[in-house]
């Protein structure tokens, strides 16, 4: 019994073979003006036979029959155009050389290819036709209307699969570039600029939008973004510029707007060839591996194919769950799960004498704030500066040639001892530095969307319950920035460290805790009547807005855009050695703690009422 494909193929066959025979009459009949004299029918009866065999085979040489016709496109063209060119060269070639009496006129053997290709191609154009409209225009009736806010590549190639698709009708492309105003793409007309938007949602009763600029800048998407929600519409995103790239554009890969399309930024540019020669085959520990930025760094870091990638982590199900993921996306990937303390000293060294890692980004810290403010300050001490010491220490003992350290800005003019302890954690770094190999380096950035124990997951959690969110006060700001951004920029700024620096990110524009709450409420397809929004007041250690350089501080900048290296104040040896005598204590209360800090770290200001 014959497969479907092989009678589709037959079928193709068949077709090609009545198109060829037509064509070749047709010639005869148009060069004789439709007048058949006898001897010339004859002549088309003597030729017929061979001329379509040698047509057939050619087409089946040229792989004609491998495509389906269903999606017939401009290559499948290209390979009719081109067999049919080349019968057209072989047919005169095959009489000349079988010294045949018959004589073909030119004009037949130049109106044949014409035609052939005109049916064939015809023929399938017409096919594909009718599949589309057959199975999907008869149901646009009831389809929902759609608007595609930009006219580039990416609403191209959506629009062709949206023109599939029976359940959305895509009315019409809003685009601010002049030359598009009222130009039809896919059969569909650029109505007019974005600004129209509303306009043309009540004229055609739009519910959903989709916006299709992968290439635009963060701004002018996030102004796309902000237009629909004025006009009340439900809006969807092309995911990315390498998805467009990839061919992937298609409804499948529509996703919803997410917080970071409102607070994004432009894409952050690496020296991939730089990063290459840090990680590439290299050994690479990463300590505080399981948290949002220790395990964004190890999904970097893993793109870069290093020889053998270390995951050290306190939290044993947060280095399983790493683990496991790793497995399924980096099958190659070489890397070995490390529990441990970072303040274990015996620990630390063990698993760099037995691995030998050249480059070690240390992201294990306690970050969460009031947490550590109240019952736990020594335990931060402890863990944020004896446990970098530790590290650091073992780094310069065992070799390791860039020992990157993630900070923070609460360490600028802190007034929490989590901030504090991570601004004694950058000293502790350069003190060391002129003693060994090793190169310091220390990151300070904001907070980051999504991160374990940040406003983002809190918020969310609230709005499912259906509320209220709770937000510490009306003019709260922070700094924002994705995941993935701040480990490439931590990645970027280990490559271009020398010793000693402290890098800062740029943050970009501080951000209302408030309008993220509204945001976020907006996004979820709520209002703020049906999500309230409670004021808490400031938690014990909170400032209402964060620093990224303390006053005494300056910045110099770099040849990256986004990275500027801050001026700070120095540590020396002998300071180091009186630290270390002070945290290597058992315990202490939390206001010996904030009291002794005033001492090591002038900046600091501590406050239990947030002021």
């Amino acid at each position: 019994m014959l497969r479907k494909s092989n009678i589709r193929t037959v079928l193709a066959i068949l077709h090609d073979a009545v198109a060829a025979i037509l064509a070749w009459v047709c010639a005869y009949l148009l060069r004789l003006n439709f007048e058949l004299p006898p001897d010339f029918a004859a002549e088309i009866k003597h030729s017929l036979l061979w001329v379509v065999l040698l047509q057939m085979a050619v087409f089946w040489k040229f792989g004609l029959y491998r495509g389906i016709w269903r999606y017939a496109s401009l290559n499948d063209l290209r390979r009719i155009v081109l067999a049919v060119l080349f019968t057209a060269v072989a047919i005169p070639f095959v009489l000349w050389m079988l010294r045949s009496d018959l004589v073909v006129p030119r004009s037949v053997l130049v109106l044949d290819p014409l035609l052939l290709i005109l049916f064939m191609g015809g023929s399938r154009l017409l096919y594909r036709m009718w599949k589309e409209n057959g199975l999907y225009g008869r149901m646009k009736m009831s389809a929902e209307p759609v608007l595609v806010l930009g006219a580039g590549d990416a609403a191209v190639i959506l629009s062709k699969d949206l023109e599939k698709n029976p359940s959305w009708q895509l009315v019409g492309f809003l685009d601010d570039d002049t030359n598009k105003q009222n130009r039809i793409l896919n059969g569909v007309k650029v109505l007019g600029r974005l600004d129209d938007l509303a306009h043309w949602v009540n004229h055609f009763g739009i519910e959903r939008v989709i916006i299709a600029m992968p290439s635009c800048s963060h701004q002018q998407r996030k102004r796309a973004i902000q237009l629909c929600s004025q006009a009340s519409v439900e809006v969807l995103m092309v995911p990315s510029f390498d998805d467009l790239m990839s061919g992937k554009v298609a409804i499948s890969q529509l996703r919803a707007v997410e917080l970071d399309d409102l607070l994004g930024r432009d894409p952050v540019v690496l020296d991939d060839a730089g990063l290459h020669g840090l990680l590439t085959e290299k050994v690479v520990m990463v300590t505080g591996a399981g948290g949002s930025i220790g395990s964004e760094l190890c999904r970097q870091i893993a793109r870069f194919a290093p020889a053998k990638l270390m995951l050290f982590e306190q939290c044993e199900f947060a280095l399983y769950t790493l683990e496991q993921e790793l497995k399924q996306t980096f099958t190659a990937l070489d890397f070995v799960c490390l529990v441990g303390d970072v303040r274990d000293a015996a620990r630390v060294g063990e698993v760099m004498r037995l691995h030998q890692p050249t480059a070690l980004f240390h992201a294990a810290a306690y970050k969460h704030v009031p947490l550590m403010e109240q019952h736990n300050a020594w335990q931060a001490i402890r863990n944020n500066v004896l446990g970098t010491w530790t590290v650091a220490r073992a780094a310069q003992q065992h070799g390791v040639g860039k020992f990157v350290m993630i900070s923070t800005d609460k360490a600028v003019n802190p007034t929490n001892v989590m901030g504090a302890s991570k601004r004694l954690a950058e000293m502790v770094c350069q003190a060391l530095q002129p003693t060994g190999s090793t190169r310091f380096v220390m990151v300070r950035f904001g907070n980051v969307l999504g991160s374990t124990g940040s406003v983002i997951p809190k918020f969310r959690e609230q709005i499912a319950r259906g509320g209220p969110i709770t937000v510490t006060h009306p003019e709260i700001t922070r700094y924002f920035m994705s995941i993935p951004e701040a480990a490439q920029l931590v990645l970027q700024s280990g490559l271009m460290g020398k010793g000693g620096e402290i890098f800062v990110l740029d943050m970009g524009e501080p951000v209302k805790i408030v309008d993220l709450a509204k945001d976020l409420i907006r996004l979820s397809g709520l209002t703020e009547e049906e999500i309230k929004i409670e004021f808490t007041g400031l938690r014990p250690g909170e400032k209402l807005y964060e620093e990224l350089l303390a006053d005494s501080e300056h910045t110099l900048p770099t040849p990256h855009p986004k990275l500027r290296i801050a001026q700070a104040r120095q540590a020396d040896a002998a300071w180091l050695e009186k630290l270390l005598g002070w945290a290597d204590a058992a315990t202490m209360p939390d206001e010996q703690v904030r009291t002794a800090l005033q001492d090591w770290v002038p900046e600091y200001q501590p406050t239990l009422n947030g002021h």
